[in-house]
């Protein structure tokens, strides 16, 4: 999955409600770009990383520095989805 289709993907999701509401792809692109980063600007999770902070999103992992590199380590619930599929 490249960028664009994650995008297209979330926006997507973002109807929670049932309403027919949702993100629009370009407002989606504009937290992923905040949250991740582009070539120009780091976002805040390297930030965090950088300054030595884990990152923890709940139950899909967190990104931490290891040996000068970023490292995510998965949390319970993603790694027992990738293993048998639950969720």
């Amino acid at each position: 999955m490249d960028k664009q289709q994650l995008i297209d993907r979330t926006a997507g999701q973002t109807d929670a409600a049932g309403d027919g509401e949702r993100l629009a792809p370009q407002d989606v692109e504009r937290v992923l770009d905040a949250l991740f980063g582009t070539v120009e600007h780091p976002g805040v999770i390297a930030e965090a990383v950088r300054a030595g902070e884990t990152v923890v999103l709940g139950s899909f992992g967190d990104f931490h520095g290891a040996d000068s590199t970023a490292a995510f380590r998965p949390g319970k619930a993603l790694a027992a989805y990738l293993q048998d599929g639950t969720g």
